[in-house]
């Protein structure tokens, strides 16, 4: 998409996550990789939300009820019952038929055929950024690295309006892929073989991707 489209998209997912009921609460939404970056057009549109766990659960008693009428486990307890009951087309699960909430907040947020990239985490960005870098490079797993270019666009209930208008007028500037990731830790020659798998892995992406994670 151009790059005016990515970032209206952008506003309206923002609009999205504060004006709806989520399936969780999500506590941050940051934007990364081509559009922080000023690229047009953007191939594709990374998001990044942190979200809370219902530790309680919202009405945990209603679980089984969803599980009849749905074939899905754990609404209730994972997600807000109050939120299937106004959704329950967005209602997805996991390969154990357990709800998922990433996948719900992607179904919500996201249409199937869009350019767009949403990674759910519990953890705020940065410190997630840190973590997979630190798996990453334990494992060499470099595709799983986080593009650490991010802006905060909602946190803790508050709309950054001017980093909304800086990312609109491609005002931020940022290093390149592998220097971020030289400022991160990683030694040279592993900052460009985690930029280039990296690459490897948007370009082998189609349509609407999301990608649960837990720290």
């Amino acid at each position: 998409m151009d790059r005016d489209a990515a970032v209206d998209r952008v506003e309206a997912l923002l609009d999205t996550v504060v004006d709806d009921e989520m399936p969780v609460p999500v506590r941050e939404v940051w934007v990364y990789g081509d559009v922080a970056l000023g690229l047009d057009p953007v191939d594709r549109l990374d998001v990044y939300l942190t979200k809370d766990v219902l530790l309680r659960g919202d009405d945990a008693d209603r679980a089984d009820e969803f599980e009849r009428e749905y074939g899905v486990a754990g609404v209730g307890k994972t997600v807000r019952a109050s939120w299937a009951d106004a959704h329950p087309e967005h209602l997805r699960a996991n390969e154990n038929g357990h709800v998922a909430p990433e996948r719900c907040l992607a179904a919500h947020l996201v249409d199937d055929d869009e350019p767009i990239h949403l990674e759910v985490c519990n953890a705020g960005f940065e410190d997630n950024v840190t973590q997979r870098l630190e798996g990453a490079l334990a494992t060499e797993t470099y595709e799983h690295v986080l593009d650490p270019r991010g802006v905060c666009l909602y946190a803790d209930g508050q709309r950054g309006e001017d980093a909304l208008q800086k990312l609109r007028d491609g005002e931020l500037v940022f290093p390149t892929f592998p220097e971020a990731l030289e400022m991160l830790g990683a030694e040279e020659d592993e900052a460009e073989l985690a930029a280039d798998a990296v690459k490897e892995r948007r370009e082998r992406a189609t349509g609407a991707t999301v990608r649960g994670d837990v720290v």
